[in-house]
Order: C-alpha cells, then sequence, then structure tokens
C-alpha cells in the first residue's frame, strides 16, 4: 500500500498515459484522481476492496488518496488520465458533491453507452491537445476534465437522488449545502463553527447538522478539517513558508493536532510530504 508521486512532465497537473502501461501494479495510492479508459476486454481492475472486470468501453474512476491496484492489464487495454486533486477540492460545485463522486468507480457502457461515448470523445481531445503542445493547452485540458467531471457528476447525483428517493433530495437542501461548503472554504482558516454556518445558510444547527452529514458522509469537524488539510498541501509547495507557518495559516491551533490530521488524511507528516513535492518537481 505504497503512495506514488505523480510527475506531469508536459502539462501540470495532468498526465496522460496511453503507453507502456504494466500488466500488474500493487496496491498503491496517489492524491491525484485517475481515469481509465477500458479498450479491451479482460482487465481486472481493484479499487478500495472491490475487484473490477470492466469490458471495452467502460470508464473506471478512481478518486484521489483512493487505494487501488492494477490485477490483470492486457496489452494496450486501457488509456488514463491522472490529474491533480485540487482541481475536485478547490470547486465548491465538486467538493460539495464528493460523497456521491466517491462512490462512483465504474460507468458501464452497456448502461450508460452515451454517457461512455461522450467521456471517450473528451478523452480523445485530450490526448489531441496533449500531443500537439500547443498554446494553452494546460487550460484546455484543464476545461475538458471539468466536461468530465460535470458528466460524472451530474451521473452520481441523479444516481443517488433515485437511491435516496425524491422525498429526501431537493435542490432546496441541496443548495444549502453548496453555500455551507462555500462559507467553510472561505472561512476555513478561521475559528469557525457549526453554529456559525448554519446561522450563515439559514438552518437551525440541528437541522444543520443532519443534512450536512446526510449528504456530504462527514461530520462537520472533519469536514472543515479535511479543508484545512489541503490548503496546507497547497500552502506547503512554497518552500519559504515553515510548517509551522502553513499549519496555523490553514486555521489549526495547534501543530500537533496538524501533524495527526495531515497524517490520517495523507498517510505521512508535513515535512516528508514536502520532501516528496520537492523530489516530484525536480523530476518533472
Amino acid at each position: 500500500m505504497d503512495k506514488e508521486i505523480i510527475n506531469y512532465p508536459q502539462i501540470n497537473g495532468i498526465t496522460l498515459v496511453e503507453n507502456n502501461i504494466p500488466q500488474v501494479f500493487p496496491s498503491h495510492w496517489h492524491n491525484a484522481a485517475e481515469f481509465v479508459l477500458v479498450l479491451k476486454d479482460g482487465c481486472r481492475y481493484k479499487i478500495g476492496d472491490t475487484l473490477y472486470k470492466p469490458t471495452a468501453g467502460d470508464i473506471l474512476l478512481v478518486w484521489p488518496r483512493e487505494l487501488h491496484e492494477l490485477v490483470k492489464i492486457p496489452h494496450e487495454s486501457i488509456v488514463f488520465i491522472q490529474f491533480s486533486s485540487p482541481l475536485i477540492e478547490n470547486n465548491t460545485d465538486l467538493a460539495s458533491a464528493t460523497r456521491f463522486l466517491n462512490e462512483c468507480h465504474l460507468i458501464s457502457s452497456k448502461k450508460n453507452a452515451e454517457l461512455t461515448k461522450k467521456i471517450r470523445k473528451i478523452f480523445e481531445k485530450i490526448s489531441d491537445i496533449y500531443k500537439k503542445k500547443n498554446l494553452f493547452s494546460e487550460t484546455k485540458c484543464k476545461l475538458l476534465v471539468y466536461e468530465i467531471l460535470v458528466l460524472i457528476g451530474e451521473y452520481a447525483m441523479k444516481e443517488f437522488r433515485q437511491s435516496l428517493g425524491e422525498e429526501h433530495f431537493s435542490s432546496r437542501s441541496w443548495n444549502y449545502i453548496r453555500a455551507a461548503c462555500s462559507y467553510i472554504a472561505e472561512h476555513s482558516a478561521e475559528n469557525i463553527t457549526q453554529t456559525e454556518v448554519a446561522e450563515k445558510v439559514g438552518l437551525s444547527p440541528f437541522y444543520f447538522s443532519k443534512l450536512f452529514n446526510e449528504y456530504t458522509k462527514m461530520a462537520f469537524p472533519s469536514y472543515l478539517s479535511s479543508i484545512r488539510v489541503q490548503n496546507a498541501i497547497n500552502l506547503l509547495a512554497d518552500e519559504n513558508r515553515s510548517i509551522t507557518e502553513c499549519a496555523y495559516e490553514s486555521g489549526f491551533q495547534s501543530t500537533t493536532a496538524f501533524n495527526k490530521l495531515f497524517h490520517e488524511l495523507t498517510g505521512c507528516n508535513p515535512r516528508d510530504y514536502r520532501k516528496l513535492h520537492r523530489h516530484s518537481s525536480n523530476h518533472a
């Protein structure tokens, strides 16, 4: 269960892999998301504890920091895109929908032919831009990744709405969650409380807590801590800032709490993470 460092040799934050993909690769994780386009039958891909046996045309989705393993990958049977987690975590719409996205790992071409066809076409566009290396390649590729994320987000939300039932899902409640996540993102470095956020979005603390847990599958303190750790990760890229400064600027009140939560969410301590980031940058 090793951590893999993703290099982005051509385009910052995005890499496309079409060739020299290993037929097997042990269980590992990375901070990047990994979306896989399956070209041939016979693949075996493990995500978490589930073994997937996709067929040609299917899409596999590995979200940031998820354990996954290439159990059996026939020659030239997959193409995959890896992209940095801030594309999801720094976007309020997507960050609010993380709970639904993270439950979506396989989109079947047999059950969702139109959706998988659209995603495959976007893969092809990214591949074309990636190879040509023209002006604004990074921006173009990231816009296309967002197109994929929107398609998957709409699909995941539809699936969730059907499983939860219309009586428990509404656009109004979803807007409360989006507003809350937006406020948390803007004020995460401050000493904000669940009661404060509930008041800002216009809900009672009790109902907000119930709704927030239902939609995000996280308690408010855990969600706030995850946002603060992500902010700290971004700050750690600046070598001029000390680790203590990164902790306090992200909203942590003590380095002990920061180190503990950082390790829980990333699998390593901040100092080692910074070394890994430096190593990745030097080899990009």
